[in-house]
């Protein structure tokens, strides 16, 4: 990677002027920070708090790595522990980005669900403390075995990704979160226990990963297993993961707690514990001599250096060595002399400590990364690295000594930002600005609560596509004690702000795009606006200063007071349809509006004209629209559209027209408290499912959604008159007027109103009414949830193959004929899933209509469950509809029909 010119220009003029400092590579916040878009953090983020956290660490230059399946599958006790309580750099690699789960906070499923939780993941980071890294595995849905979850992910491509982190980060333990064993249960985490192994044993070997592909090779000294939460056993590493650190006035167990409780689309919110907790690891395999059997040992790092002695031996020459012993003393210096209360008296330690290291970095022998890491070495070492050294194999001191070094110069950059007392940010008129030449103005302020005056000497910004591009002020005065500095840069891109690894389409279960050796907290996503700044420290000595800040717009909002927005550079027009699929009934006439948004990203207004483009057999009341959409602002267009369609699949396009250029995609915005906002970008295009399906005359249909849950628009597309029901409005609903209810999945899981009213939903079929219920977890077979009772098994009954054989039990049922015949092929091309939390047993009242299993497991006919009550009747269906009928399948479509019309055709049959 080669560092932008800014930093280049900065280092050299920093070392005339005495030290300099550089950026961290990425690193856009300080652990703790809250990004843009979030609220503030814990306060052990900022000020002397975070400043002796930092310096704490600076002797500590371990590395461990834990490798789960999923985001919520982290030991955050244990990172937290680890990174927190004794200032490890740790690291979490999670195979997927968790796209495949449920959304309780929202109706996002697949990859924009796999974006809320990869925010969710890195705001659980900030929280604890560590790093995050991810495969490129997409997140297909619940499998059983690591053989299934192998048919969906290329075993030595997912392998290969596993190596790759392990090469970038150089972890000095790796911990595995789960066995690799069916106890694992869901096969996903099965492959994660499995690969992490393998990925130990194999990380070191170059024939099978070449250095080229894969980065230099690297083994770590000791692999574990996590088995905190899968028994302990009598040879495991007992750990106090719940200590008390009296710095943050917290233990680690409560900062595990926040930051699990990040996870808020999977409900995963909890309460910390003030007491001890521990955690348990098995070492499975060490490439160092403990001298003890697992289980004796008194620490993970038990047979391995965790000092600064362990880079003598790679040292170059004499003067490295020396570097490294004065190191070491001035880390104990600096340790023993700080104070939480003065942190800009350390300023002078710390940047005779930054030089030292880079003395130690660039002539002691570790390999220098890129150009401009070449040049600075060559013009300001003291002697020991010369060009040849750039071509030099890298051993494993090397590797080790490189990596620590770079990360505990990052620590001291970090902690000498924060101790000056400097506060930076960068802020734009708008969080939008159009892609290409025209870019954003970018207010950079720099406010000096220091005790020195400051002189800013350079300011610059960069972009993911863009290398920074630095602009030296031509007002550079003195800023002294509380006082502001202010300058303006034109920042711009050449691509659109989105989720880096959606950029190409996947390949089947994998992304497209490779693992980059950046963890993905340090990733530039956005836009970023740096400054240099030169001052002293309290004896004098000259320093330079940078510090680094997200674009943000500063907006005061009501609620909750200062938000902040990242500037996101976007098209100059966007367009995105409502919907991407919708349902069509087949030859029968339609009349529907199809709505159109349209969004400016620029600063004036803009004439655009809209057009839709449209399959044989329906026609829009205009060819095109014509609208002026204000600056910045965003326009609906709508096309009333008539017609009929013969069944099949169609596809209706829209493209749009401003300033003689045409634009067919645009984004849609993902944005929750918990999580910056993101923009997720798709073609204007709709696919119109045209379905053969009989619809019974006089249905109404009352809805109660439930979580990430699209059904209810598809079932008003079909032609269904449909009322959207909140369950706390239900005892004074008058709910004779309609037909049927329909229950959402796991409404009863997320609306406490609807357990408390349910009774009205009971009475509703006692009266001769039918109800609907779609799948639930555990809490379904709660009393008073159904009207007779059901069991589940844990780990729940659930048919995952999406393909798998469905029996009829029962030929005759009216479910199955009426108003829609439906027949084998209506379980064709189903996604995902057939049916989950399936009942174990359930009352005989109940009558089976479907059964079904997942290969060499035994049928469950639990999938739909049908029982009269009182003069009315009750289904139960746990068959993923929620993600069958989005998925605009004719087939689900119909069954789905036929339960609503249950009540009056089926249960006279039973």
């Amino acid at each position: 990677m080669t560092r932008p010119g800014w930093a280049r220009t900065a280092l050299l003029s920093g070392f005339a002027a005495g030290m300099v400092l550089a950026p961290s590579r990425g690193r856009a916040q300080t652990a703790g920070q809250a990004p843009p878009g979030v609220p503030l953090a814990p306060a052990y983020g900022r000020g002397g708090v975070a400043v002796a956290e930092l310096v704490a660490g600076l002797g500590n230059t371990m590395r461990v790595l834990m490798i789960g399946a999923h985001p919520d599958d982290e030991d955050t006790r244990l990172l937290a522990w680890l990174a927190r309580g004794q200032h490890v750099d740790a690291a979490y690699l999670s195979l997927t980005r968790g796209d495949g789960g449920q959304n309780l906070i929202g109706n996002e499923l697949g990859e924009a669900l796999g974006v809320i939780r990869t925010e969710e993941l890195l705001a659980a980071r900030r929280i604890d403390g560590a790093h995050q890294y991810f495969t490129r595995a997409y997140d297909f849905g619940f499998s059983k075995t690591a053989a299934e979850s192998y048919s969906h992910w290329p075993h030595d491509s997912l392998l290969g990704d596993v190596v790759t982190v392990i090469r970038a980060f150089r972890p000095h333990v790796i911990i595995a979160v789960f066995s690799g064993t069916p106890r694992d249960g869901h096969g996903q985490h099965q492959v994660s226990g499995l690969l992490a192994r393998e990925a130990y044993d194999a990380s070191g070997d170059t024939v099978r990963f070449p250095v080229t592909k894969y980065g230099d090779a690297w083994a770590a000294a000791k692999f574990y297993r996590d088995r905190s939460y899968f028994g302990a056993g009598e040879n495991s590493l007992a750990i106090n993961v719940g200590a008390y650190d009296p710095l943050l006035g917290v233990t680690y167990s409560e900062i595990a707690a926040a930051s699990r409780s990040q996870h808020k689309s999977q409900g995963f919110g909890n309460i910390g514990s003030s007491g001890p907790a521990t955690a348990y690891l098995y070492r499975e395999a060490t490439r160092v001599n403990t001298g003890v059997a697992p289980g004796h040992e008194r620490s993970m790092f038990d047979g391995i250096d965790t000092t600064w002695r362990r880079f003598s031996p790679t040292a170059a020459d004499a003067g490295a060595r020396a570097a490294i012993d004065s190191v070491r003393v001035m880390l104990g210096r600096i340790n023993s002399q700080f104070k939480a209360s003065e942190p800009s008296a350390e300023l002078g330690a710390l940047a005779r400590l930054w030089q030292m290291e880079f003395t130690v970095r660039y002539t002691g022998g570790a390999v220098v990364q890129d150009e401009a890491d070449f040049d600075i070495a060559v013009r300001h070492s003291t002697g020991g690295t010369t060009a040849s050294a750039r071509h030099e194999s890298r051993n494993a001191g090397q590797l080790d000594m490189e990596t620590s070094v770079r990360a505990s110069m990052d620590r001291i950059e970090r902690a000498s930002s924060l101790a000056s007392g400097v506060d930076y940010h960068a802020t734009a008129a708008s969080d939008v600005a159009p892609i290409g030449p025209v870019g954003a103005p970018v207010v950079t302020a720099l406010t000096n609560h220091g005790a020195a005056p400051l002189r800013p000497s350079i300011v610059a910004w960069r972009t993911p596509t863009a290398n920074a591009d630095v602009h030296i002020p031509t007002a550079r005065p003195p800023v002294a004690l509380d006082s502001v500095w202010r300058d303006t840069v034109v920042a711009h891109s050449s691509a659109v702000t989105q989720p880096w690894w959606l950029v190409k389409p996947r390949n089947g279960d994998l992304f497209a795009v490779p693992v980059p050796a950046t963890a993905e907290d340090e990733r530039l996503d956005g836009t970023e606006a740096l400054v240099g700044a030169g001052t002293s420290s309290a004896a004098g000595v000259p320093l330079i200063l940078r510090f680094r800040s997200p674009v943000i717009q500063r907006i005061g909002d009501p609620r909750r007071g200062e938000v902040d927005r990242p500037l996101a550079f976007v098209l100059p027009i966007s367009l995105t349809l409502d919907r991407t699929v919708e349902f069509v009934p087949a030859a029968t006439p339609i009349d529907r509006t199809i709505q159109v948004l349209v969004r400016s990203g620029v600063d004036s207004a803009r004439d655009v004209t809209v057009s839709l483009r449209l399959p044989r057999g329906i026609q829009a009341d205009s060819v095109s629209r014509h609208v002026i959409v204000s600056p910045r602002g965003t326009r609906r267009v709508d096309f009333r559209v008539t017609g009929a369609l013969p069944p099949g699949q169609d596809t209706v396009w829209a493209t749009a027209e401003s300033n003689g250029a045409t634009f067919s995609e645009g984004y849609v915005p993902i944005e929750y408290d918990h999580i910056r906002p993101q923009k997720l970008y798709r073609p204007a295009v709709l696919t119109l499912s045209v379905a053969d399906i009989k619809i019974p005359p006089g249905m109404t249909v009352a809805y109660i959604a439930g979580v990430g849950d699209n059904v209810e628009p598809m079932l008003e597309q079909l032609g269904l008159r449909v009322t959207v029901l909140d369950p706390a409005s239900l005892p004074a609903t008058d709910l004779s007027r309609f037909t049927t209810i329909v229950v959402g999945p796991r409404a009863y899981e997320a609306s406490t109103d609807l357990v408390a009213n349910n009774g009205r939903l009971l009475d509703f079929a006692r009266g001769g009414g039918t109800v609907v219920v779609q799948y639930g977890q555990y809490e379904m077979s709660g009393s008073g949830i159904m009207p007779y009772p059901i069991t589940l098994s844990r780990p729940a009954d659930r048919v995952t193959d999406e393909n798998a054989p469905v029996r009829v039990l029962d030929p005759g049922s009216p479910l199955l004929s009426t108003p829609n015949k439906v027949t084998n092929s209506d379980f064709a091309g189903w996604v995902q899933e057939r049916s989950l939390y399936m009942p174990h047993t359930f009352d005989s009242h109940y009558h089976s209509i479907l059964a079904m299993n997942d290969p060499d497991e035994p049928s469950n006919d639990g999938a739909i469950l049908v029982a009269p009550v009182g003069k009315g009747t009750y289904v139960y269906t746990t068959l993923s509809f929620f993600r069958q009928l989005p998925a605009g399948l004719p087939g689900a479509a119909r069954l789905f029909v036929n339960l609503l019309e249950a009540g009056r055709r089926c249960c006279d049959a039973m």
